[in-house]
């Protein structure tokens, strides 16, 4: 199964930063669920607006500020993801920490950059 990578805050507005993650990481050949709790899309990604616990997720791309994580600490922890990314304005070290306790990586890092540099799947 390929990896998959969920991005939380999916937004179908073209200026916002969780779009156009979601288009470079289906352009890089990336499997993408995009969340978010209005209906939309981005290209053929149709958003997810109810939360999934089967999801066999590889990576979380964090685009939702840390006051809104906290609802969210629970079912990502479910769904035990090799690592959480935080991407610029939602760096959170409570939740950072709860993840590397229970044995998931983080990183700060913006996806977009990580993907223009070749970097995204060398993350360890």
């Amino acid at each position: 199964m390929a990896k998959q990578t969920l991005v939380l805050g999916a937004s179908s507005n073209p200026e916002r930063y969780a779009y156009k993650a979601i288009e470079r990481l289906v352009e890089t050949g990336n499997e993408v669920i995009a969340f978010a709790p209005r209906a939309g899309a981005v290209g053929n990604v149709v958003f997810e607006t109810s939360w999934n616990p089967n999801w066999a997720i590889d990576t979380i791309a964090l685009y939702i500020n840390p006051s809104r994580q906290e609802a969210y600490y629970q079912v990502i922890l479910e769904l035990k993801p090799r690592r959480v990314l935080f991407n610029p304005g939602t760096e959170n070290p409570t939740f950072k920490s709860i993840l590397e306790l229970a044995g998931i990586q983080t990183e700060e890092a913006c996806t977009l950059v990580l993907l223009a540099m070749n970097q995204y799947d060398s993350l360890h």
